[in-house]
């Protein structure tokens, strides 16, 4: 495990602040710009979907696919987002006497988090105006937040650190290379990443402070912790991935077998798997602040709960 160096630390404090300024965006005047949602597009790219491996579908139902997903993925950013500011909000604490660099950095990270909450409720009410009637989004964000925010800090700021890397993994990965995504939804990914790429820096900043005041033993019971926030986010993504195979039966426009039902439901779980837990926990650059903040016999313990997810991920029909 490597201690932090604050020098370079108050750097990284400096230089997010710097950027924040620079790339500071407006919902109205610079993401939606009076536009609406077009559903001749898709709203998520393939390599997010996984939709190529349901070989029953046609083009409209990878369409269809495409924007029931990117409808949830919508939302579960506005969901995560709500436990994501109220924590960082906390831990700024520990500067408000202090580094006011830092402090700065973060009450800068907590309003651009109460931004992208406003965002994405807003995206929701624009996508129910356009999509059938019957779409449901289950988790209550406030009783997501309650249960997270109630375990280790160490622990809510690893699941944080994940999230706001796997945010850049999936742009630059699979939304920026794809032409044929709606270019409302495409931008809305573009802008909520520009300002997530300064996030995940002070993430790792504060993750890495934070270690640095356990001892073991608190650490090993920060890591049970980080391990059942996975698991309650893969209870999450169980109950929507049954939500909206549900719908997409519904309002696809045709009769589905009892196999194809089954069929997409299991699609729906791995491909949320995929985006909400696997990718990002697989991307080196967060395995790589995992290993220096915890030993190897964590790193395993880590990696024997994941594994079953990790393989879930690889259904195929």
């Amino acid at each position: 495990m490597q201690a932090i160096d604050l020098t370079s630390a108050d750097k990284r404090y400096a230089k997010c602040i710097e950027v924040s300024k620079r790339i500071r965006w407006d919902i109205d005047r610079d993401v939606i710009r009076g536009r609406q949602f077009d559903l001749s597009h898709k709203f998520l790219p393939d390599g997010l979907t996984l939709v190529p491996r349901l070989r029953f579908l046609h083009e409209g139902d990878e369409r269809l696919m495409s924007q029931i997903q990117g409808r949830t993925y919508a939302n579960m950013f506005g969901l995560v987002e709500r436990f994501i500011g109220a924590k960082i909000m906390e831990v700024s604490r520990d500067h408000w006497l202090g580094d006011q660099v830092a402090l700065e950095a973060l009450v800068r990270f907590t309003d651009e988090e109460l931004k992208h909450q406003e965002l994405f409720r807003r995206i929701e009410v624009m996508m129910a105006a356009q999509m059938p009637a019957g779409y449901a989004f289950g988790p209550q964000p406030n009783d997501v937040a309650g249960f997270v925010l109630g375990k280790s800090t160490w622990a809510v700021l690893g699941l944080i650190c994940h999230i706001e890397i796997f945010t850049q993994v999936h742009y630059r990965q699979s939304v920026e290379p794809d032409a044929a995504m709606s270019p409302l939804f495409k931008d809305i990914l573009f802008y909520h990443w520009r300002e997530e790429s300064q996030h995940a820096i002070l993430d790792d900043l504060e993750w890495r402070r934070e270690n640095a005041k356990l001892t073991p033993e608190q650490r090993d019971a920060a890591v049970d912790d980080l391990i059942a926030l996975v698991g309650g986010v893969d209870g999450i993504l169980q109950m929507q991935a049954k939500a909206d195979a549900s719908y997409f039966a519904t309002v696809c426009g045709r009769a589905m077998t009892d196999a194809e039902r089954a069929q997409m439901e299991a699609h729906m779980l791995a491909a949320y798997r995929w985006q909400y837990i696997v990718s990002g926990a697989q991307e080196p650059r967060f395995t790589d602040i995992l290993q220096d903040l915890v030993t190897p016999r964590q790193m395993q313990h880590i990696g024997g709960a994941l594994a079953p997810l990790v393989e879930a991920t690889r259904w195929a029909s």
